[in-house]
């Protein structure tokens, strides 16, 4: 009886990197489809940079413009991570855009008016966006009301406040610190060469910790009887990773090395993921997210899952807003228009679900991406305004359409 309790003849083909009877073509066929999503986001983006590199007859690799495009696109990543994580939760957030126009207006209020230092101000203000969030994410988990209605009357509430606080002008300079922190660049340190060294030792360290995480993933896989990605396909992967990571650090340090902004988006990415992947806390946002009945069976509690979701979503939302507004140098009643839709899509093209409970937050990082290099590339090329939002519109409808194929696919 003990025997027939203990013997698995049917475990799942690759399971702890076994895979008995299976070749490698087909183990790697099956991981292919079980990641299908991400790969082909990747493979997307990879196309589009050499579709665009070649296109600008080699000025989007331009080590200028590399910075530039992270230094451009790093509020938008900063929203994606947080809307990404809303989106697995099963919500929405409509009112990011206003959030972070009304948190640079009240940064620019402190700063300048009433010239409190930048980081107490700094700390207000992030404070200011986690009880904005929190507020959201009070009347979404305990009072019942849809988050796309509630985020919607935040939009409005926020838009309204800005133009408020700042009476309808424009309002700045912000003080140099902040500057800095959102427009500056990592100081020079060591020997004089031709590339940046500090950039060029935290793109090795990148390295080692890419190399040493995937040892760590195949290691925790074997020893749980985990459904093991093949050898190949993660030597694959590794490789293209460590390559990706390398080029980008040439290209930053052959320039003035990597902004400031870069590392806290590098913060950002590797805490939440971590959280997301190994935390408690990240396994119950996709329980709820991916069947709420369920999770509720299981004794996860629902309600304070939501509201720190949306707390964690208004503090990012700040920070977003510090970054805009430092970047700029001025606060705007006109600022972080359309942020909300850029964010979600971002979240979409880089694997999110309609549904809910899918979705990580490297492929927000990754759809983020995808629409900052359409962006740039087609600036450098002059396509109008009017055709942008049409190729960018177009490529969300290929993202979920995608998702709802391959669902279909896997499903049948």
């Amino acid at each position: 009886m003990s025997s027939e309790v203990t013997t698995r003849p049917e475990a799942p083909a690759g399971a702890g990197g076994r895979g008995e009877g299976r070749g490698v073509g087909a183990l790697l066929r099956d991981a292919v489809r079980r990641n299908s999503r991400q790969y082909g986001m990747l493979f997307a983006l990879g196309l589009i940079v050499v579709l665009f590199q070649v296109w600008t007859g080699g000025d989007l690799l331009l080590p200028r413009n590399v910075s530039n495009l992270v230094l451009q696109n790093s509020y938008i990543l900063i929203l994606a991570i947080g809307m990404m994580i809303v989106i697995i939760a099963g919500h929405i957030d409509l009112s990011v855009g206003s959030l972070t126009a009304l948190v640079g207006a009240v940064a620019a209020v402190l700063m300048v008016q009433q010239q409190i230092p930048w980081p107490a101000a700094v700390a207000i203000t992030l404070l200011m966006g986690a009880a904005a969030g929190a507020l959201q994410g009070f009347f979404i988990a305990y009072i019942g009301i849809p988050s796309f209605i509630v985020t919607l009357a935040g939009m409005l509430l926020f838009r309204g406040l800005t133009e408020i606080v700042l009476d309808g002008q424009t309002m700045g300079p912000f003080p140099s610190g902040l500057q800095k922190a959102a427009n500056g660049f990592l100081p020079e340190v060591g020997p004089q060469t031709n590339y940046h060294n500090l950039t060029l030792l935290l793109g090795l360290v990148l390295v080692v910790f890419v190399i040493v995480q995937e040892v760590r993933d195949r290691r925790r896989q074997r020893e749980f009887s985990l459904q093991e990605v093949p050898p190949a396909l993660s030597a694959l992967k590794l490789a293209a990773l460590v390559a990706v990571i390398l080029i980008a650090t040439l290209l930053l340090a052959s320039y003035k090395g990597a902004p400031v902004v870069l590392l806290i988006l590098a913060v950002l990415l590797v805490g939440f993921g971590y959280v997301m992947r190994n935390a408690v806390a990240g396994r119950h946002v996709y329980a709820i997210g991916g069947n709420l009945g369920a999770a509720k069976l299981s004794g996860v509690k629902d309600k304070r899952v939501t509201f720190a979701v949306f707390l964690n979503m208004g503090m990012l939302a700040a920070l977003a807003g510090l970054v805009f507004a430092a970047r700029f140098n001025a606060a705007s009643p006109k600022a972080g228009i359309n942020f909300e839709l850029e964010a979600i899509a971002a979240a979409f093209i880089g694997g999110a679900s309609m549904s809910g409970g899918v979705g990580t937050v490297l492929g927000a990082i990754i759809g983020g991406l995808v629409l900052g290099v359409l962006n740039n590339g087609m600036n450098l090329v002059g396509v109008g305004t009017d055709w942008q939002q049409v190729i960018k519109g177009l490529v969300l409808l290929a993202a979920v359409g995608f998702d709802v194929w391959n669902k279909r696919r896997v499903g049948g």
